[in-house]
């Protein structure tokens, strides 16, 4: 996640956001083409920009490493996916916070290379697993040891996937600052406030006498006096908050709602018409493609605020005008 607070105040805005919707769907590529391989994606570069070629070069050294020793990782989508949003509960957002100040604020990961990084060394755990005859009641709880040659170069490879991430996310803003720069005639500034954050990572920490891996799924960092970010639905509000540092959760809050609906679940139940009514206000697609994302299909983001007083504090609150999915 990273969320940017720009000078402009809400009535600076266009009355009709149709065209900054657009400005975004244009300067960032999102979603997936479908069908048959070798048809050009909708959701990757093929022409690749000079800021993104640019921003390779600071991650392309570690990463030709990483593939010496993992030929098969190289075979996946790097360059082309940098500054690229994906699928799913990816999104980028024109968002209002409670003073009527504008942000801008995005939300995706480590994309191709990332994902083929995690389905390589799982594979990779569970051959360990036969190789060394330890037994599971389940195949998916295969591990690698620490101290193995296996297990260091999974958290060098995916401590490369969360710079790749954040990168991306660096490219992803300043793309979209230069879209909404297009649609405004009002000069402004970024420079206010920027939060940018990981969800489903590791990280290296100490924690109750003990240096350890501490693995966030669905979860943010929240040290104490951390800033971070945790969203909402495509129709509900999303907070920047402050971390409280609580021990107990191992300095970690929720990053987001969190959903009560299998997607596919989520378009036998809901229609089209659902869907606008659920997004009202919001300038965004209200088609089929998106019903999976439908807010009636996550948790209540009041609640699960609600649930984590003791973790953070909220600093401030945003509600999305502009919604741009995968």
């Amino acid at each position: 996640m990273v969320a940017t607070k720009t000078s402009l105040t809400a009535n600076q805005l266009p009355d009709n956001l149709a065209g900054i919707r657009h400005a975004f769907e244009a300067a960032v590529p999102h979603g997936r083409t479908g069908g048959k391989r070798g048809k050009r994606d909708r959701g990757a570069w093929h022409n690749i920009p000079d800021i993104v070629t640019s921003e390779w070069q600071k991650l392309v050294l570690r990463f030709e490493k990483i593939c010496a020793k993992h030929p098969a990782i190289k075979k996946s989508n790097h360059v082309n996916h940098l500054g690229t949003m994906g699928t799913g509960n990816h999104f980028l957002e024109l968002c209002l916070d409670e003073h009527n100040a504008v942000w801008i604020m995005l939300h995706s990961g480590s994309r191709g290379v990332g994902n083929r990084i995690g389905t390589y060394f799982i594979e990779l755990a569970k051959k360990e697993m036969q190789r060394h005859q330890i037994h599971l009641p389940d195949m998916d709880l295969a591990y690698l040891k620490e101290g193995s040659d296996y297990f260091d170069d999974y958290v060098e490879a995916v401590e490369w996937a969360q710079d790749f991430a954040a990168k991306n996310r660096e490219i992803m803003m300043f793309n979209a600052i230069k879209a909404l720069r297009s649609q405004i005639s009002t000069p402004f500034t970024t420079a206010e406030m920027a939060v940018n954050c990981h969800h489903n990572y590791i990280s290296r920490e100490h924690h109750f006498g003990k240096d350890c891996y501490v693995t966030r799924k669905g979860a943010v960092r929240a040290q104490k006096g951390e800033m971070g970010i945790i969203p909402g639905s495509m129709g509900a509000r999303s907070f920047i908050v402050r971390g409280l540092g609580n021990p107990d959760s191992f300095n970690s809050c929720s990053h987001g709602a969190g959903r009560i609906m299998s997607r596919t679940k989520a378009k036998k139940v809901f229609n089209v018409k659902d869907q606008i009514a659920a997004t009202a206000g919001v300038e965004c697609r209200k088609d089929e493609a998106v019903i999976d994302e439908i807010p009636h299909a996550y948790k209540d983001i009041e609640r699960v605020m609600a649930a984590q007083q003791d973790l953070v504090e909220v600093v401030h609150t945003l509600k999305q005008i502009v919604c741009v999915k995968g």
